[in-house]
């Protein structure tokens, strides 16, 4: 950014070139001298002046054409230019005008005349360049928006991504890390494992309208999951009315089984309403969960654009088969997570069950109650 604007003066005469010049420094700016045309095209591209006071009338290559070359490259098109002519014919005045240059003054001048002109036209040349370094800043302002606004989209599909089988809190913070890559890699982890689904629900299928059944379920998703997020449980699976839920993955807690025993309790309270709203409509429909404890290895599973975070392993097959087994009302939960929750709830011994895939039958207990609030 120079601190005095710039004149290139151009002229084959030597004495009014000294005239000029004088007066143009006095005034407050600097010079640059060009002799000819050609040296005019040459200082131009050199220097690159605010301004060019350009006399018309030269040897070789004239003030005409020197401003029809400058005007056609877009680079030096905003430089004004103010031709000095001894000619006052008025085709001589277009010719110039035509060729782009920007004002004219006729020889002899005025001095005071000539200082006006530079200034006018140098005012229209500082709009120009304030307008230009704004259209350059507003459009670096522009690709740092877009390139937030970008980085932003992909947070959030980032984080859509997680919320579909995370709590969104957690979502939230391993987005904001960028970690989610680390954290949902295969590895193996203890895990509680809780299973729910509807008792009757096939029954209800096979005569219901598909619509019947979609406004079930989305009523049933609805009221059931808020609460998978409260517990902070990573919901692993939907599968028609079924649901897998479970604790200490990706992220470790240390109260797993008794989260996923206050989870189901919660789950069962609030499926009695559903029920009991749905019994007036003619819909026998039940509702079982159970809950088992054990190791199994983690992470993404499926293929580009279409990715689920699974848990593989025993564990979850136990609290699926426990589920199967559960009666409308009934949690069904190991012996290790009734060990686990022996001082926060009331359970009942079933007995030893034979489940479906196991080789020998496990102690099972029933969750009646809670003797704490949940969570």
């Amino acid at each position: 950014m120079r601190e005095r604007p710039l004149i290139l003066v151009v002229d084959d005469i030597a004495e009014n070139v000294d005239i000029v010049t004088t007066r143009l420094i006095a005034t407050g700016y600097d010079v640059e001298i060009a002799r000819n045309g050609r040296e005019a095209i040459d200082q131009a591209y050199r220097v690159r002046p605010d301004m060019i006071l350009l006399d018309v009338m030269m040897p070789d290559i004239d003030g005409i054409e020197v401003t029809r070359r400058l005007k056609a490259d877009e680079a030096m098109r905003a430089i004004p230019i103010l031709l000095l002519t001894a000619k006052a014919g008025k085709d001589d005045v277009v010719t110039g005008l035509d060729a782009g240059g920007d004002d004219y003054i006729t020889k002899p001048f005025d001095q005071a005349t000539l200082v006006a002109r530079v200034r006018s036209l140098l005012r229209i040349k500082g709009l120009y360049d304030t307008v230009q370094q704004q259209a350059l800043e507003l459009a670096a302002l522009n690709q740092d928006l877009e390139a937030r606004v970008e980085k932003q989209i992909r947070e959030l599909e980032r984080a859509r991504g997680l919320k579909r089988f995370l709590p969104p809190q957690l979502a939230e913070m391993i987005t904001a890390e960028g970690s989610e890559a680390g954290i949902l890699q295969h590895h193996r982890r203890e895990i509680v494992a809780l299973f729910c689904d509807l008792r009757g629900f096939t029954s209800f299928a096979e005569i219901a309208e598909p619509e019947e059944v979609m406004d079930l379920l989305k009523a049933y998703h609805a009221a059931l999951g808020p609460l998978i997020h409260e517990a902070e449980g990573t919901l692993e699976r939907f599968l028609g009315d079924g649901m897998m839920v479970i604790f200490n993955d990706p992220l470790p807690c240390t109260d797993a089984a008794a989260r996923a025993v206050e989870l189901a309790t919660l789950m069962r309270e609030r499926f009695l309403t559903l029920s009991q709203n749905w019994e007036i409509l003619g819909y026998r429909i039940g509702f079982g969960v159970g809950i088992a404890q054990g190791y199994a290895t983690l992470g993404r599973i499926g293929f580009e654009g279409r990715l689920d975070y699974a848990a593989i392993g025993t564990v979850t097959n136990i609290a699926a088969r426990l589920c199967a087994e559960a009666r409308n009302g009934q949690i069904l939960v190991t012996h290790r997570i009734a060990t686990e929750v022996a001082d926060t709830a009331v359970l009942d011994a079933v007995g030893d069950l034979q489940l479906k895939g196991l080789s020998r039958p496990l102690p099972v207990f029933n969750v009646k109650s809670l003797n704490r609030p949940a969570f």
